[in-house]
């Protein structure tokens, strides 16, 4: 019987290219001021020095994904904006707890390397790291023929976070407080499995449609430098992250015992995208339980501080008022009607 070549690259693995990718990271990482130690990319382990600034310091992590938003990007043949989707989904969930972005961490799996798709995941990825200030500092890449269709992918991403004891979010929520509504730039990362059903279900031709070509594809705004400045003036009692489950479901989150946030729906400044969502047949009730519907970020703060908040955003993210803390069991209460 005649001996087979057997090799891991017969089999669908190619380590060449691999190799090839992770040089390419270590290159763009070291052409970044915020990429930390070199010498992590490409390490069995990332090695970072504890900020010695903080009195009493504390970890948080947070660890996310993109979701089904990467069938977009596979569909637009378009990867360099995800990557900051990655980044965003993770550390706008640190700062919710007060916490600083410090390092972050990627995993990449799919069906076959392709450099130049890789590539521009990266990018991506390093872009949204800038943008919230903290170090890539290492990440894997999994090439996993057979568990994945031929240009189908996964990413993920883990980052941990640095806030003194005393800065930690939530704060001391209370009776008569404003709910401010942080605009978002659009979808974010939630509910595209609803958006590419709907697309489907109408067959619609979303690759042709400039509209939906460019908001289906945009990235998810990155709040950290606005929510940073507000908590280190301690301008902010609580915050809640807008994702999967809208308003209610992540205010629930925060708001303490006998107390109730009373959202106004009426006061919400949706944008055009979620509009267009609700015209083509997607219930106010469904709109408000799977999207952000123009609302990324809710802070609580005393009505005393108003002014000075809004001093720290520019025009398109301006904070409004959306609903006040009362004294009630439902932790949530809605009344109005969004305007569509």
């Amino acid at each position: 019987m005649p001996l087979i070549k057997l090799t891991y690259r017969k089999s669908g693995v190619n380590i060449s290219k691999a190799d090839s990718f992770v040089k390419f990271i270590r290159s763009s990482t070291r052409k970044s001021s915020k990429s930390g130690d070199f010498k992590n990319i490409g390490g069995f382990g990332a090695i970072s020095p504890i900020p010695k600034q903080l009195k009493n310091p504390h970890i948080v992590t947070s660890t996310d994904g993109v979701g089904t938003k990467i069938e977009v990007a596979n569909d637009l043949n378009k990867f360099d904006t995800v990557g900051i989707d990655l980044v965003a989904m993770c550390v706008n969930d640190l700062i919710v707890q007060g916490a600083r972005p410090y390092l972050f961490l990627d995993y990449i799996s799919l069906s076959k390397i392709e450099l130049h798709k890789l590539k521009n995941l990266v990018k991506g990825i390093i872009k949204g790291c800038s943008i919230a200030n903290c170090k890539l500092v290492g990440g894997e890449t999994a090439e996993m023929p057979g568990t994945y269709n031929n240009g189908k992918f996964d990413i993920a991403g883990f980052s941990v976070g640095i806030v003194d004891r005393d800065k930690i979010l939530p704060k001391k929520i209370k009776k008569n407080d404003l709910i401010l509504a942080i605009p978002s730039n659009g979808l974010h990362s939630n509910g595209f499995s609803l958006v590419r059903y709907l697309i489907k279900k109408k067959k619609i031709n979303f690759k042709s449609n400039k509209f939906l070509r460019k908001e289906l594809i945009r990235p998810t705004k990155i709040y950290v430098k606005e929510l940073l400045l507000l908590n280190e003036k301690n301008l902010i009692n609580g915050c809640a992250n807008i994702t999967g489950g809208g308003i209610v479901d992540n205010l629930k989150r925060i708001i303490p015992k006998n107390l109730c946030a009373e959202i106004n729906l009426n006061n919400i400044k949706t944008l055009k995208i979620f509009k267009w969502l609700y015209k083509m047949g997607i219930s106010e009730k469904e709109m408000l339980k799977t999207f952000n519907c123009g609302v990324g970020f809710c802070i609580i703060i005393n009505p005393k501080k108003l002014k000075l908040v809004n001093k720290f955003f520019g025009k398109n993210f301006k904070p409004y008022i959306i609903g006040k803390i009362s004294s009630n069991n439902k932790k949530v209460k809605i009344s109005g009607k969004v305007s569509w």
